[in-house]
């Protein structure tokens, strides 16, 4: 017997269209984001404007982040790879917050640039160390990575020769100094806190009169963005670093997280980046950013999750920063003179 339709308008039963989203747990990394040093220089840029006007040219990523590149490019910085590519002597030249080798600001002298130096004032503090060193006869060994600008600027404080690279253990096993020198080390600002204690206690270990930083070299704002990290990272399912591949202190972060002991770590710069395969099906989660990478970036990194989980977001602090630096002198008041000055 065929089955008979229901009448029109007869009760039908009610479906619920509603989709219950999963459970997540956010634990948010403090501190995280910019530091006092990122934040110096990215003002300097946006004063820099402001006083001049456009174009403001900068010598390499100010800080390494493209959101902060490209937002910074939409209010009139030029960013170039060296000097030469600087077409008008009359407008302003900026280096950037991971610092110059000394041959940069002597070719800007040379050509008559207005340059500005937004060094981070503790990049700063490792040439001046480095400096030091060097006038006392004494041999340095950068611990570092190559290529990287900063130890780029911090090699090229001295004449070549003066300054030895170290990367690894290997490297420390290998080191043959010059016969008769005694040695000094610096280190890289933005290193992992752990790695580079190791390679430091080789070092002590081959080189016992090996003379010491005064202060750490490594930044304030790198170790409790690790510290946090390791507080975290064994509670969660999966951590997201929010910033650039090309920023040794994110990718830094990274390795922390995974050493620590979570299960999966990435290094993620805008949400079309997320992995869903990876974080599509996780009850907790770890967040924190690069010192170069802007809040906003975090911010949209949890509303993405927002939009498949039913988030619960936590803070998990450490540390509490209030360091500042001044602007480049150049910068610091409404009578600074004018690029053409």
């Amino acid at each position: 017997m065929a089955a008979i339709p229901p009448k029109e308008g007869a009760d039908r039963p009610e479906i619920s269209l509603l989709v219950t989203k999963p459970p997540l747990d956010i634990l948010l990394c403090a501190p995280r984001g910019f530091c006092a040093g990122v934040v110096r220089a990215i003002d300097a840029v946006e004063k820099a404007l402001s006083l001049h006007g456009a174009p403001v040219y900068v010598r390499h990523e100010i800080v390494h982040n493209k959101y902060v590149v490209e937002s910074l490019k939409r209010k009139g910085a030029v960013f170039v790879a060296e000097l030469d590519e600087v077409p008008d002597e009359t407008r302003p030249v900026i280096f950037s917050a991971h610092g110059v080798a000394k041959a940069v600001p002597a070719a800007a002298k040379a050509r008559n640039l207005f340059a500005i130096d937004a060094t981070c004032p503790l990049v700063t503090k490792v040439h001046r160390e480095a400096e030091v060193h060097h006038k006392r006869g004494r041999h340095i060994l950068l611990v570092g990575h190559a290529g990287h600008p900063e130890v780029i600027g911090t090699m090229g404080q001295l004449p070549e020769g003066a300054i030895t690279l170290i990367e690894t253990l290997e490297d420390v096993a290998a080191l043959t100094p010059p016969a008769g020198q005694p040695l000094a080390y610096v280190t890289q600002t933005t290193l992992s806190v752990d790695d580079t204690r190791g390679i430091v206690e080789a070092l002590q270990a081959r080189f016992p009169e090996l003379i010491a930083p005064h202060k750490e070299d490594i930044c304030y704002a790198t170790t409790n963005r690790q510290e946090a990290v390791k507080r975290v990272a064994p509670q969660v399912d999966g951590l997201i670093v929010v910033g650039s591949p090309n920023s040794s202190n994110s990718q830094r972060l990274r390795e922390v997280a995974e050493r620590a002991g979570c299960p999966v770590a990435r290094l993620v710069l805008r949400t079309d980046e997320i992995d869903w395969s990876v974080f599509g099906n996780i009850r907790s989660l770890g967040i924190t950013a690069g010192a170069s990478a802007p809040e906003v970036l975090v911010e949209e990194i949890i509303d993405a999750f927002a939009a498949r989980y039913e988030v619960r977001v936590e803070t998990v602090s450490t540390a509490d920063e209030n360091v500042f630096f001044p602007l480049p002198r150049e910068l610091r008041d409404e009578a600074a003179p004018t690029a053409a000055e």
